[in-house]
């Protein structure tokens, strides 16, 4: 009869045969998630695996995601849900919350615009313990969603989730503004490797013909959305910097700074109002 242990190496190396990187680790936690325990418990290799597990290989070998089989993915400090409804939070954003941490002057009202599972703004909530966020996202599933990771995490009390259009229908002014707008060019959504073409909503991906309509539209709204001397905070796709700066700077917006992520790759871009900022340097 199998074992666990048998049953992971095999696993690992369909996974490798699959093209999938790291198969040795996405394999054990396909197998802890099968028999209903944390990621990183401990497996007992000697026991008989649970009947499910191959099902949920077999959903791996289809290159359907790790984070949506589980149905859950770690954010910064956040343990979050996630669902097709929305993108899966990666390790590249975070550079949006070190550059919040960095810029922004202990914000009190939080703005995140496409807010998915809310990682973005529940991240800046946790940093900020005297912060009230607003999530903004046109799927209502997944402003539903972020409004439950909010009360997972305990920020259910300090943050509210609409559907709605960007910024259409908000009134005042927030001393912080993020987003991770949609920024791949059009055309290159469908060679996206299958995991996001084929899985992640396209609505969240597809950035229009240059990847840049997201940033438009915000940036129109901006100037009635920031407090004099708050911030916006972009994740950027590799090398839109100067082009968002373009966008920007006829709305009255100048380049604060910008932070690459863990690859080096200019990844977050913070505006300010330019009565109140002067431009910065370059990305670092």
């Amino acid at each position: 009869m199998s074992t666990v242990g048998d049953t992971l190496r095999a696993a690992t190396a369909a996974l490798t045969e699959a093209g999938i990187d790291d198969a040795a680790l996405e394999s054990r936690w396909l197998m802890a998630y099968a028999l209903g325990q944390p990621t990183n418990a401990p497996l007992d290799r000697k026991a008989a695996p649970p009947a499910r597990f191959e099902a949920l290989l077999a959903r791996r070998l289809a290159r359907e995601p790790l984070a949506f089989i589980i149905g859950q993915q770690g954010f910064w400090t956040l343990d979050l849900e996630v669902s097709p409804a929305t993108l899966i939070p990666r390790a590249d954003s975070e550079a949006l919350i070190e550059a919040a941490l960095a810029h922004a002057k202990q914000p009190g009202r939080i703005l995140d615009l496409g807010t998915g599972t809310g990682c973005l703004l529940l991240a800046c909530l946790a940093e900020f313990p005297q912060a009230f966020g607003v999530g903004v996202d046109l799927n209502p599933d997944a402003a539903a969603l972020a409004a439950r990771n909010a009360v997972a995490n305990r920020l259910g009390a300090r943050a509210v989730f609409l559907a709605g259009s960007w910024a259409g229908a908000l009134e005042g002014r927030f001393d912080l503004v993020l987003s991770n707008p949609p920024y791949i060019v059009a055309d290159e959504v469908p060679g996206l490797m299958p995991e996001v073409s084929q899985h992640e909503p396209a609505r969240a991906l597809d950035g229009g013909a240059d990847g840049l309509d997201a940033y438009r539209a915000i940036c129109a709204a901006l100037p009635g959305l920031l407090a004099p001397d708050g911030v916006a905070i972009f994740e950027l796709g590799a090398g839109q910097e100067d082009d968002v700066v373009a966008i920007a700077r006829p709305h009255g917006l100048a380049r604060v700074a910008c932070r690459a992520d863990l690859g080096g790759i200019p990844r977050a871009l913070v505006l300010g109002m330019q009565n109140s900022f002067g431009s910065a340097g370059a990305c670092r």
